[in-house]
């Protein structure tokens, strides 16, 4: 080689390795920690042993998600070691070398619950901290597992957090977030709030042959090389540890050198740079990619449970205010803190994705009982009282911002007189239906009540006329029901399935989709031990008339699937558009229902049985509607679906196809919908050749490989409502929380003084009275905005509120409202945005 080309070999060499050395030598940056507590895990003397690895290895940062409850515990076993966190977490700024980044009072996943809920995680989660912590801040939101919903930047920016962080690279058994941007993007709701975020980055794939990792779960030399490439001039990876691990840090030899441990504030505050144009990421809830083994009857049911739970703790909250203010009742504040507290521990992420861990009889599945078990004690005993036989008067509660006339279920008490009774209203005789199920009877009643208030209505012993308003004829195996509403066909022939739903009112429009007429309503699925596909639609049926009143029908269809007996009603009245569904399967065996027999497989495999939602069970609602669209509430949130179809197979491949509250499907073009309500979290189907759809049941293996089993009757509990126009146009997000939260009453001996009275009222259609709740200092008052503008409305107090202000969920002011008295009532305005929410504060003491 002569000395010109050697020269040139030099120079082109020393180009190629300076970028490698400059490269070599930047650093990358590491959150460790720990999650975990009383409740998932954490030893009894572990406090001691976190606190003697921070001082065996001075350059270690600790991120803690630990349970709150778990204090207490460690404060009695280990007072010294309890001091010593007390101190660290004391510590402020770059030294700090603790940091608590999920305060959650039960760590929840949050996708799966309501805002409301959401927000109490941390009120409760918080208020317990400051006992243990008083000196601890709370600015960097971070979870080990996928803790993730759209909402979350409004929450955490009104408690006060500042950063979050998107990525669980270590815990994705149950999902993680869509791979997105580079070094730090803005998280962006769906009312506009946004927080300083670190993504899940779109280099950080998940791991090969591994279905619980992303890359980022340990620093390697291919994950922060990439980054480096990708233009993240400081990459961070994570891995918040089980606490009861004695790993020590986590990192341990074969990670990118150098990698420098860090808390989150700490990372936001003096490593990351955010002097330029940090990017907006819109996040939906579709980029929270989540999959638990939904359809299993276990977690069915849970999810039933935290369901009924939170609407009933919610009303009984502001039942209580209606008391305490218009009747002068005292606020029973800790019955309805502890109701809270075991309701947010049953929203605890590992009850839905462990649910049968623990010993038998105490597994997680158990503990939900128990736990949502005492809250609706707590709600019943709030909002019904001790219903005697002898009582003569009936109070009906509103808990809605609006005045509302709607039917009312009340259950009597056995010895109560029921045969033929009517009630009062003003000297106005209402008719009472009588309808007795599973041993109980109920009085079924119409009743028109203020909003935020209630209702007195007199028992009268003389039976009114009735006259049967909706009409019932068969002939042959043809069934016609026709309400004020609806002309519903059903085929005896088909299963009972509905061949026909002209909704009179909406222009005659016919919503079943006469190419499959004989599958809406009806069931199919997989059993991959007993034949394979089977479904209702050529099973016989008998349809009956169940029960029925002046103006409501409850239609009963018998017929069979795998020669079990299947029960489904579908109650109508004349004056809601709702369409109500129990549907009740009386499994005698554990069968199994899915793609395929995946039973005491290793947890390796991408490909798991209860992904595939097409071979579960599942009810079908093929509609007539053209160019379908799909639309989904989330907590806070409604979004219009991106997914071409809601089917994966595969743990790489997952997609958000969950039915939180409701899903609606309209055409192309917005003139016509129809919404599915559901009494829990689960998911649905849909599809360019798939039909809307419930998950009804999955018997099969699910994580890990364990068995999740059939091990009674199934009964879930669903509506439909047609629609004209849009969601918006429809107020679907309003009727739902008018299904979940419906008139309450309660049989008293004594008249209430005022028989009639209006607490609240919202001017602006879409608004929603999420909760109202008396406190030491105030009443606090939750609005959010559903589906209206961001124009100002009115609330209208029906008492004099004095001083009122709005507040920030961590209890900062953000400002004072104007209060003017018009007529009777006092009055106040506020804007809120779409899908935001505020909270006013009254009655200062």
């Amino acid at each position: 080689m002569n000395i010109k080309r050697l020269g040139i070999f030099f120079l082109f060499a020393t180009a190629l390795v300076k970028p490698y050395n400059a490269v070599a030598q930047q650093k990358a940056y590491f959150v460790d920690g720990f999650h975990g507590g009383i409740w998932g895990h954490y030893p009894e003397g572990y406090t001691k042993y976190i606190i003697g690895q921070i001082n065996e290895h001075p350059g270690w940062r600790v991120n803690l998600e630990i349970e709150p409850q778990t204090w207490e515990r460690e404060k009695k076993l280990d007072p010294a070691a309890y001091a010593e966190l007390q101190r660290l977490l004391a510590v402020k700024g770059s030294s700090a070398k603790v940091e608590y980044v999920n305060p959650a009072f039960g760590q929840s996943y949050f996708f799966n619950t309501s805002g409301e809920s959401i927000i109490r995680q941390f009120y409760y989660g918080i208020k317990m901290l400051r006992q243990h912590f008083p000196e601890a801040e709370y600015k960097s939101y971070s979870s080990e597992e996928p803790c993730y919903t759209s909402a979350l930047p409004q929450i955490l920016n009104s408690f006060g957090f500042k950063y979050a962080s998107l990525k669980n690279p270590n815990t994705c058994w149950g999902g993680y977030t869509r791979a997105h941007g580079g070094e730090l993007v803005y998280w962006t709701g769906p009312d506009g709030s946004r927080i300083l975020t670190v993504p899940r980055y779109e280099i950080e794939s998940l791991k090969p042959g591994s279905t619980w990792e992303t890359i980022a779960s340990g620093n390697s030399p291919e994950y922060i090389n990439n980054a480096f490439d990708y233009g993240i001039k400081q990459p961070v990876g994570m891995c918040l540890q089980d606490a009861g691990w004695e790993w020590g840090p986590w990192l341990k030899g074969k990670q990118y050198k150098p990698s420098i441990y860090t808390t989150w504030r700490n990372y936001f505050e003096n490593i990351t740079d955010t002097s330029g144009n940090v990017p907006e990421w819109k996040f939906t809830q579709e980029d929270v990619q989540v999959s638990l083994v939904w359809g299993s009857q276990v977690l069915q049911q849970l999810a039933q449970n935290v369901r009924v739970a939170e609407n009933n703790i919610v009303q009984a909250e502001k039942t209580a205010v209606i008391d305490f203010i218009a009747g002068g009742k005292t606020y029973p504040n800790d019955k309805i803190d502890n109701a809270w507290e075991q309701l947010l521990l049953a929203q605890h992420h590992d009850c839905w994705i462990v649910p049968y861990n623990g010993k038998p009889g105490n597994t997680w599945a158990d503990m939900v009982k128990d736990w949502t078990g005492v809250t609706n004690k707590v709600s019943d005993e709030i909002i019904t009282g001790e219903a005697t036989a002898d009582s003569k008067y009936i109070v009906v509660y509103n808990t809605s911002g609006y005045s509302r006339a709607d039917y009312v279920t009340l259950e009597v008490p056995e010895a109560f007189n029921s045969t033929g009774i009517s009630l009062l209203d003003n000297k106005k005789s209402l008719v009472a239906d009588v309808v007795s199920d599973n041993d109980k009877t109920y009085l079924k009643f119409k009743a028109d009540v203020p909003a935020f208030g209630y209702k007195v209505l007199k028992i009268d012993n003389k039976a009114s006329a009735k006259k049967t308003a909706i009409t019932f004829k068969q002939k042959n195996d043809i069934t016609e029901v026709e309400s004020k509403r609806y002309k519903i066909t059903f085929d005896a022939k088909k299963g009972g399935a509905i061949t026909s739903l002209i909704a009179k009112d909406l222009d005659k429009k016919e919503f079943v989709d006469e190419t499959a007429a004989g599958q809406f309503s009806g069931l199919q699925g997989n059993f991959y031990n007993n034949g394979g596909s089977k479904n209702t639609y050529t099973a016989p049926a008998q349809i009956r008339v169940k029960a029925q009143g002046e103006n409501f029908i409850a239609v009963e269809v018998i017929t069979e699937i795998l020669s079990t007996k299947v029960t489904k009603t579908i109650t109508l009245t004349n004056d809601n558009p709702r369409i109500d569904f129990n549907l009740k399967i009386d499994w005698k065996d554990n069968v199994g229902i899915g793609a395929f027999d995946q039973y005491k497989t290793k947890a390796e495999p991408a490909t798991k049985a209860f992904y595939n939602d097409k071979e579960k069970l599942v009810t079908l609602f093929p509609l007539n509607l053209k160019g379908q669209r799909i639309f989904k509430n989330a907590p806070f949130d409604v979004l219009e679906s991106q997914l071409d179809d809601t089917f994966f197979e595969s743990w790489d491949s997952i997609k958000n196809n969950i039915i939180v509250n409701w899903v609606d499907v309209t055409d192309n073009d917005g003139k016509y919908g129809c919404a599915l309500f559901t009494d829990h979290t689960t998911t649905y189907t849909h599809g360019k050749d798939f039909p809307l759809g419930l998950n009804v049941q999955f018997s099969g293996a699910g994580l890990w490989g364990r068995n999740y089993t059939i091990d009674g009757p199934t009964e879930i509990n669903y509506v439909l409502v047609p629609h004209k126009g849009n969601w918006k146009d429809a107020g679907i997000w309003t009727q739902n929380r008018n299904a979940e939260e419906p008139l309450r009453a309660r049989l008293v001996t004594e008249k209430p003084a005022v028989s009639e009275k209006s607490l609240l009222q919202l001017s602006k259609k879409g608004w929603e009275l999420v909760s109202a709740e008396k406190k030491e200092d105030g009443l606090y008052i939750r609005i959010f905005n559903a589906e209206g503008d961001a124009t100002p409305g009115k609330v209208s107090f029906g008492f004099n509120p004095g001083n009122a202000g709005l507040v920030k969920l961590n209890g900062e002011t953000e400002g004072s409202l104007t209060v003017k008295k018009s007529g009777t009532v006092y009055e106040t305005e506020l804007a809120i945005p779409q899908f935001g929410f505020r909270t006013i504060k009254v009655l200062q003491q």
